[in-house]
Parts: structure tokens; sequence; C-alpha cells
């Protein structure tokens, strides 16, 4: 039995791929898994510490794990129509020169970074905190990931920017969120049988979305059957089952690295 550090994010995405392999649904192929669960900053910085074995990561942040980690085909949040959300208090005007960001590594940052590089102020905050500081006025604005980006319209908040669409009509390629890395070190013949392993996980959940909505709900921070449905439906997609040469074109694009 080879057991490995396992870490994933709390978010509808990651628990939905993931839940046959962390609730033993599957035969896990000679694995076992030590699970943690922590918001996307965490899990990026952990990374550069080399911590996990296997892990989530912001696809921005591969240029600078690359040589330790390897991007594995299956497990992406990739696609089309999928980006953060910008977002500011209804009616405000003025310029954005404060924005509150899901963290400095993530590609939620480095998006905005390049489409508006104007903004000269990005404050990295937790990911459920920001439409409510941007709601109370602490910044000019906000990017929204995850659940957030579903349901600011229930806030005194309005778009500013999709930065996915921008992305998109920018590049004319989907737009790569994030990815899960596994350390070299453990092999080839490891690599390969945990990407399998990961690729019948996401085919499981396809296949049984009823399955696992407990497991989902009990990390969710939106608990709302509509809300995880949408979240699901958005970012877990055939980019998820395997990147492919689109999804590969995608996410060099992004990052810069070649041959992945």
């Amino acid at each position: 039995m080879q057991r490995l550090k396992l870490s994933i994010s709390p978010c509808p995405n990651d628990t939905f791929m993931f839940d046959a392999i962390v609730n033993g649904r599957i035969d896990l192929d000679g694995f076992a898994f030590d699970v943690e669960y922590h918001d996307i900053e965490e899990l990026n910085r952990a990374l550069e510490g080399g911590a996990p074995d296997i892990s989530k990561m912001s696809c921005a942040l591969l240029p600078a794990i690359t040589a330790d980690y390897r991007l594995l085909d299956s497990g992406a949040a990739l696609g089309r129509g999928n980006g953060p959300l910008l977002v500011r208090r209804r009616g405000e005007k003025g310029p954005l020169r404060r924005i509150a960001v899901p963290g400095l590594h993530t590609t939620a940052n480095a998006l905005v970074s390049r489409l508006f590089p104007e903004i000269g102020e990005r404050v990295p905050l937790l990911f459920s905190e920001i439409a409510a500081a941007v709601e109370r006025g602490d910044f000019d604005a906000g990017v929204l990931i995850h659940e957030g980006r579903f349901v600011y319209e229930r806030r005194n908040l309005e778009l500013v920017a999709d930065l996915g669409l921008e992305w998109e009509r920018r590049t004319s390629l989907p737009l790569p969120l994030g990815g899960i890395v596994m350390r070299r070190s453990l092999g080839e013949e490891a690599v390969t049988r945990f990407e399998r392993l990961l690729r019948r996980s996401i085919e499981y959940a396809f296949a049984h979305p009823g399955v696992s909505r407990p497991f989902v709900k009990e990390h969710a921070q939106e608990l709302e059957d509509d809300v995880i449905d949408k979240h699901i439906a958005l970012f877990v997609n055939d980019f998820s089952l395997s990147l492919g040469g689109q999804g590969r074109a995608a996410m060099a694009a992004l990052t810069g690295v070649e041959g992945l």
C-alpha cells in the first residue's frame, strides 16, 4: 500500500471529482490517502514549500513548481464561460485602485494583472469573504471565484468584468483556472497509476451525480442545490477528464510552460 498526502480545496468541483477516491467508492489501485482541505491560496503556498504529494493548484502557479510537480491530465478546472468575476458595489463610479483578490498566487490575480494592469493595489483575502468586504466598501472592487460568482447579485454588487470572457476574447482559448499536480519524485509509474485513478473517480461522479452530494455539501460555502449544481456544471467537464490538445494549449498560453 502506497500512502500519499492529498490536498484539495473544499469547493464543489474538487469534492465532486474526488468523492469516489476519498470515500472509497472505487478500487484505489494500491493507494491510500491522507486528505487535507484548504483554501486555494493555502494550497498554492504549500506547493511552493513542497509539502503535499498530490494537490490542487492555481494554474498561474505552475511555472514556479513545474520542476518538482507534474501537471496531471485529469482533474483540471478549465473551460469557457467559467472565469472569475470582477465586481463592485452597485452604482459606484470612478477608477478601481484597490481591489480584493483570492490570493496573490491565484489565476484570478494573474488575470487581473494581465487584463487590468492599471489596478495598482491587489489585496489577498479569503475567497469567501470578498463579496461582503466589497459590499461594505472596504475595497473598490473584488474578484469572485467558486460559489461566490453565482450569488453576488443577491448582494449590493454589480459586474465590472467577466475575466474569463475577456481572456477568451483575447486568446480564443478556454480559460485554465486550476489543475491537479503530483510530485515528480514519486516516479512515472505512480503518477500514471494515480492519473488513471483520478479519471475513474471523475467518471464515477458523472455516472452517479447524486452519490457525492452529502460529501459536497459537507464542505461547500453555499449549500443550495441549485448553486452547487451550477458550480459543478461550470467547472467539471470534458477537460476535467482529459486536457486534450486544446486544454494543453490553453495551459501553455496562460503559464508559458511548454511540453505539458
